[in-house]
């Protein structure tokens, strides 16, 4: 079981009603929870499912450098890039849609 954070913007209510199930809902769009690596990538599959125009960051406790991982999905202005194995965020001055 790992620590695990979920951010949505602009997706639609049966994706945060889903997201709800597994994880406990802090603030309008975020979601915590600790689940297994398995109820983790059944979230994810429901994020690139339901999740529409809007986007997501999920995040994870690791073993690793940082402590942590993420993946994101949907357009937004803070792309991951990898940096000699540490991925860090690059903020992108607009999205051209």
């Amino acid at each position: 079981m790992a620590m695990l954070m979920v951010v949505t913007e602009a997706v639609p209510p049966r994706l945060r009603g889903r997201l709800a199930v597994w994880l406990l809902e802090v603030r309008a769009g975020v979601y915590v929870g600790d689940t297994s690596l398995k109820v983790r990538e059944m979230i994810w599959q429901q994020v690139t499912v339901l999740a529409d125009e809007g986007n997501v960051v999920m995040a994870w406790a690791t073993n690793n450098e940082s402590g942590f991982e993420f993946q994101t999905w949907g357009l937004n202005r803070r792309e991951p890039v990898d940096l000699d194995g540490l991925r860090l965020v690059s903020f992108k001055p607009d999205i051209i849609q």
